[in-house]
C-alpha cells in the first residue's frame, strides 16, 4: 500500500510538472502579429492615385501601403507588377483590389507573404474563367449601354467620358469626376477576357466590399464572387464603382479588419 501511495503521488507530481512546462512552452510561443503590410492595386482605366484617401488613412493608422501601377496591356503584365511589390515586403501582408484589379490579386494573391485578400467592387474569378464571361452572365449597367465602353483600333479600350461620371463616379465631387474622366489609361481590351489560371481566394481568407450602386459591374455578380468564396461582406448601400475614393473611411476599414484577423 505505501509504495503504491509513493507510485501515485509521484504520478501526480510528475503530471503537474508536465502540464505547467507545458502551459509555459504554450505561452512562449510567439502569437501570430496582425499583418503591417497593405499593397493596393486599381483597375480598369484608372491608376493607383485613386487610392489616396484610403492609403491616409492607413498609413495614420500605422500600417505599411505600397501602391501598384499596373501596366494595364495584360493579365500576365499586370500580376507581375503586383508581384514585384509584393516582394519588397518585408513580412505578412494584405492584397487589396478594386474591379479589374480583383483578377490581378486572384493570381498574384498565390504568393507566400500574402496572408489575406480584400475585394472591393471587384471580379473574383475562378481558375478558367475570366470576367468578361462572367460579366455576360450577369451584365451591368454600363455593359449594355451602346458606345459607354470605347474600343480603339490597336485593341486597347477606355470609358466614354461623357459616360464616366454617372457610370463610374456617380457619389465623387462632378469636379473630380470630370477629371477622372479625362485622365483615363487606356487598357488592353485581352484583360477582360484572359482566363485565371490560379484562384488564391480558394486557399487564402478573403474580404468583400459591394458597392450595391454599382453600375460598371452588376452588385449581384459581386455578391457571387463573395459567396462563392466564403469571403467577409460588407454591402455599402448607394456606393458607386468609384467606393475606394468616395467611401475611404468604410474601405479601410475593412482592410484594417482583414489585417487583424488574417493571421489568426
Amino acid at each position: 500500500m505505501r509504495i503504491s501511495s509513493l507510485a501515485a503521488a509521484a504520478l501526480s507530481l510528475s503530471a503537474c510538472m508536465f502540464a505547467s512546462v507545458n502551459a509555459l512552452a504554450q505561452d512562449a510561443q510567439p502569437s501570430k502579429a496582425p499583418a503591417k503590410n497593405i499593397v493596393l492595386v486599381h483597375g480598369a482605366w484608372v491608376d493607383g492615385s485613386g487610392w489616396q484617401p484610403v492609403y491616409d488613412i492607413l498609413t495614420k493608422d500605422g500600417y505599411h501601403v505600397s501602391i501598384v501601377q499596373e501596366p494595364l496591356t495584360s493579365l500576365e503584365e499586370d500580376v507581375a507588377a503586383t508581384k514585384r511589390v509584393i516582394d519588397m515586403q518585408d513580412g505578412p501582408t494584405i492584397l487589396v483590389a478594386h474591379s479589374y484589379g480583383g483578377s490581378v490579386i486572384t493570381e498574384a494573391g498565390a504568393d507566400p507573404k500574402v496572408a489575406g485578400l480584400v475585394y472591393v467592387a471587384a471580379h473574383a474569378p475562378a481558375v478558367g474563367e475570366d470576367e468578361s464571361d462572367l460579366g455576360k452572365q450577369m451584365p451591368s449597367y454600363t455593359s449594355m449601354q451602346t458606345g459607354a465602353i470605347k474600343k480603339l483600333d490597336d485593341g486597347y479600350t477606355y470609358l466614354n467620358p461623357a459616360d464616366f461620371p454617372k457610370d463610374f463616379a456617380a457619389d465623387l465631387p462632378s469636379k473630380q469626376a470630370q477629371f477622372e474622366s479625362h485622365s483615363q489609361v487606356f487598357t488592353a481590351a485581352k484583360v477582360f477576357s484572359t482566363p485565371i489560371k490560379v484562384a488564391a481566394w480558394t486557399s487564402k481568407p478573403s474580404w468583400g466590399i459591394v458597392a450595391a450602386s454599382d453600375k460598371i459591374i452588376n452588385p449581384d455578380l459581386e455578391r457571387f464572387y463573395y459567396q462563392r468564396a466564403h469571403s467577409h461582406t460588407t454591402e455599402l448601400a448607394g456606393a458607386s464603382h468609384a467606393v475606394y475614393e468616395s467611401r475611404p473611411k468604410e474601405v479601410a476599414a475593412v482592410i484594417e479588419d482583414a489585417a487583424r484577423h488574417a493571421q489568426q
